[in-house]
């Protein structure tokens, strides 16, 4: 484990040179290396540095033990990374063409199963039923010396905090895990989730790598890091193969992530940057990163000029469609009733995470979606050029404002970055 705190006392973030010297040691003290995989963070973590530490471990990898280096994006169910994303992400080594794309409905292998008792006792009587785990065949492929996993530990609306084994069973899993963890957290609840280590879905994870994964050489190569005015500040870098550095980059993350307000928050204003955010999908982390922040009947509006669709992929894009972030117990009937979301369960999870449950109004400013597009999901339309006459993300400051007009509202430049809490 290294933070700044120990390193060099201040707030001013790890530097390259200390970033460095603390990944590469951890990967040398396990040479030879002959091949190797890297399983890092796609674009929509951009402010994770996981595309620094990928493109610094490629490097180093290929110069010091002539080892071949593959790179697979834990895409998860997200876009594949294009031409323009690799290079701003990972920088000119790596080429767009030599990525893996992992496939979460193809490209996998059952490699055991959760049992249903298991998880109805995790679950609180919640799930009663097995649950696949199936990870990218390249996992369990004996040829490689080691795989590390590289990424972000950040509050998630799924499992709590994201990363370690998450980005394995998710990030590089197939559609049952996928889609049972996404329910579960749907159907536990995201205030009972949000910021914490150790949920009914971090369990199932924990599971599934303690009985399925012995043997496979892993390395989790995690951080904590904040973004301000588009820079990324690295707190903390934590590896090693077991749950210990995790459970130390949580404690870290609960105090630069999570931004306790004074008091409820009555109008929030979140903005999506249009290079990571092109979908509701993704950008419904202003949604869920702050509905325990917003007092009841408060106001929550999203300045999403990049956001285009609903859905990462077709299928997806055409269930948020059909059926809309309708609220919890209407998205509960509605999965009971219909086979295409019971097929699909990462949907109806999504579309609860995405529902205010009426608690407050979620008005979409956008530039490519019409308004009927976005009022037949149950959002409130805006346009995003009218909207930022009054609401311009290039003069607000993170935190309170308070505008020319006398209005008061909360903005937050990026929502992916943090978890905004009112502790009652």
């Amino acid at each position: 484990m290294r933070t700044e705190q120990n390193l060099n006392g201040n707030n001013s973030g790890i530097g390259d040179d200390e970033l460095f010297e603390i990944i590469t040691k951890a990967v040398d003290e396990r040479a030879p290396l002959k091949k190797v995989l890297l399983l890092p963070p796609d674009y929509t973590r951009l402010h994770s540095a996981g595309g620094k530490i990928t493109a610094l471990l490629h490097k180093h990898l290929r110069d010091k033990h002539k080892a071949e280096v593959r790179v697979m994006p834990a895409l998860g169910t997200h876009e594949r990374v294009s031409e323009r994303e690799c290079e701003e992400f990972f920088g000119p080594d790596i080429k767009h063409g030599d990525l893996i794309v992992h496939d979460w409905r193809n490209d996998v292998v059952k490699i055991g199963e959760v049992p249903a008792e298991f998880i109805r006792e995790i679950s609180e009587g919640l799930m009663n039923e097995t649950v696949d785990a199936e990870v990218n065949h390249r996992i369990i492929d004996k040829s490689y010396d080691l795989i590390i996993s590289i990424g972000q530990v950040v509050p998630h609306e799924v499992a709590g905090m994201a990363n370690h084994n998450k980005n394995i069973f998710v990030g590089c899993g197939g559609s049952s895990m996928i889609s049972s963890s996404h329910m579960l957290g749907a159907f536990y609840g995201l205030e009972r989730m949000m910021g914490k280590a150790d949920t009914p879905v971090r369990i199932i994870f924990d599971y599934a790598e303690a009985n399925f994964l012995r043997g496979v050489p892993l390395l989790y190569i995690q951080t904590v890091t904040t973004a301000e005015n588009g820079s990324t500040k690295i707190h903390g870098v934590f590896t090693g193969a077991d749950k210990k550095p995790f459970e130390d980059a949580v404690k870290l993350s609960q105090k630069k992530n999570m931004i306790y307000v004074e008091k409820p928050l009555k109008k929030v204003v979140c903005f999506l940057d249009e290079q990571e955010f092109k979908s509701t999908w993704l950008g419904n982390k202003s949604v869920y990163r702050t509905r325990m922040a917003i007092e009841d009947g408060g106001e929550l509006v999203v300045l999403a000029p990049g956001v285009a669709k609903f859905g990462e992929d077709v299928e997806n894009d055409r269930l948020i469609r059909k059926y809309g972030y309708v609220g919890r117990e209407r998205v509960l009937e509605l999965f009971s009733a219909n086979e295409d979301l019971q097929n699909n369960r990462s949907v109806p999870a999504h579309l609860i995470h995405g529902s205010s449950d009426g608690k407050f109004s979620v008005t979409y400013a956008v530039k490519k979606l019409t308004e009927a597009e976005v009022k037949s999901v149950n959002y409130i339309y805006a346009d995003y050029d009218e909207t930022i006459k009054k609401y311009d993300p290039s003069k607000l400051l993170p935190g309170r404002n308070v505008l020319p007009c006398g209005e008061e509202i909360y903005f937050i430049p990026n929502p992916a970055v943090g978890l905004w809490v009112y502790d009652r």
